[in-house]
């Protein structure tokens, strides 16, 4: 639903044992994506039920995003922040878990965020730009213009951070300002 926004389903082997996937190759991702770009550093996160984490990005040091749950359940929301896109503004949510092994490419340009659904979530990012703290930036996860639908069953767990995120009106002002966002 929005350009450059890709789930992929890597290929398990399973027997009696269990089974083996080859998480991630340069190579194949290239192949299969169309792009030329390397990952320069892995994220991990533990999550406990119920945490809200996002909408995050980086500008103008954007990350590209390869997300994958190692355990547990999540739905993850993307903003699309390309001021240059036909879908600026818009948003999508996916469900992620261990069980599939899915996992979500976020081109750089997108706002980034996701809700814990299970009793905790170890999710694991590949980012093609190093973290940059003086460049982040956090949109507000519940700002009413942006109307996502969060399958929120009690109120979430927040950092300050997220809780002080910035309003859509501010950032697309803000964006629409820049020369060059992504």
């Amino acid at each position: 639903a929005l350009p450059g926004l890709l789930r992929m389903t890597p290929t398990r082997f399973s027997d009696e044992r269990g089974f083996f996937c080859e998480q991630f190759n340069q190579r194949t991702f290239n192949e299969c994506t169309g792009l030329n770009l390397q990952f320069v550093q892995d994220n991990l996160s533990l999550s406990q039920k119920h945490v809200l984490r996002g909408l995050h990005f980086q500008y103008p040091y954007a990350q590209g995003k390869l997300i994958q749950v190692l355990r547990g359940e999540i739905y993850d929301v993307v903003v699309d922040l390309r001021p240059d896109s036909n879908h600026f503004g818009e948003s999508l949510g996916i469900a992620l878990n261990s069980e599939t092994g899915q996992q979500l490419w976020i081109p750089p340009g997108l706002a980034h965020g996701f809700y814990v659904q299970s009793t905790d979530a170890l999710v694991l990012y590949k980012t093609t730009e190093y973290y940059h703290p003086p460049s982040e930036y956090c949109l507000h996860w519940n700002d009413p213009d942006l109307a996502i639908t969060w399958p929120l069953t009690q109120p979430p767990l927040l950092s300050e951070k997220d809780r002080q995120g910035l309003s859509w009106h501010h950032i697309k002002t803000w964006i629409h300002s820049l020369p060059n966002p992504t």
